[in-house]
């Protein structure tokens, strides 16, 4: 069994056939809408380099201390946020375990927690009727396992990304799998699927809303939800049998 964030990652056969063309082009169309929040500082990437801490990890421990400032954790224990930290780096990545965080490391971290705060916070200020739930649960489907996500508000679900870089074609493919995910189950329990997409990155002050429908109609040749999420069923089922 694997869970959707390793399906969208390391299994770019299948999401080729679901997506044929979330591509280069398309990408760097949809990147065209991307925004930046005001009176945030991306982080210097001179700085981020600088550090001796796997990149990785520097930025999950962002998002665990950004985490831990929206219950109002007032604490300051950061022993106990990279001890989280690398527990959820160790269910998708060979995590290292560092002897101690720098101050600098804590700066950063800090930096990119702040960060990501804000932009929740601005975001959850537009949907006054919704609660922010941290890690949505993300249902399995066939050989695919459940997971979690990393923020959702209402109608939207929220994912994170610390990289130096535009949002590529594995973010959105990810993106896609979770809400095709979501969507079967709501099928089978009667429940709401998300309608649309935030995907923000804190290190770089960038974010890009999508809506799900037209992503999807866009990255799969003109196909709606119900015809991809049939062809979704009919990959697992032939990848099963292969492996009885």
């Amino acid at each position: 069994m694997r869970d959707p964030r390793t399906v969208a990652r390391d299994i770019p056969g299948v999401l080729d056939i679901l997506f044929p063309r979330l591509s280069g082009g398309l990408v760097a169309s949809i990147n065209r809408k991307t925004f930046r929040f005001q009176n945030l500082v991306a982080i210097p990437e001179d700085r981020v380099e600088a550090s001796r801490l796997q990149k990785s990890m520097l930025f999950e421990l962002a998002v665990v201390r950004a985490e831990s400032l929206l219950a109002d954790e007032r604490d300051h224990n950061w022993e106990r946020l990279i001890h989280i930290a690398v527990e959820r780096q160790r269910r998708h990545f060979d995590a290292r375990i560092p002897d101690r965080l720098s101050d600098d490391d804590i700066a950063l971290a800090d930096w990119a927690a702040q960060n990501l705060l804000a932009m929740l916070r601005s975001v959850r200020a537009q949907y006054p009727a919704h609660s922010l739930s941290c890690s949505p649960s993300i249902p399995g489907l066939g050989w695919i396992s459940s997971g979690v996500g990393d923020f959702s508000l209402g109608p939207l679900l929220i994912e994170v990304k610390h990289t130096d870089r535009n949002f590529i074609s594995g973010d959105f493919r990810q993106v896609l799998i979770y809400w095709l995910l979501k969507y079967a189950a709501s099928l089978e329990r009667d429940e709401d699927v998300w309608t649309d997409c935030l995907l923000l990155n804190p290190r770089r002050n960038s974010a890009l809303f999508v809506n799900f429908d037209f992503l999807l109609l866009s990255a799969s040749s003109g196909s709606n939800r119900i015809e991809v999420l049939e062809l979704l069923r009919s990959i697992l089922d032939r990848d099963f049998e292969k492996w009885q």
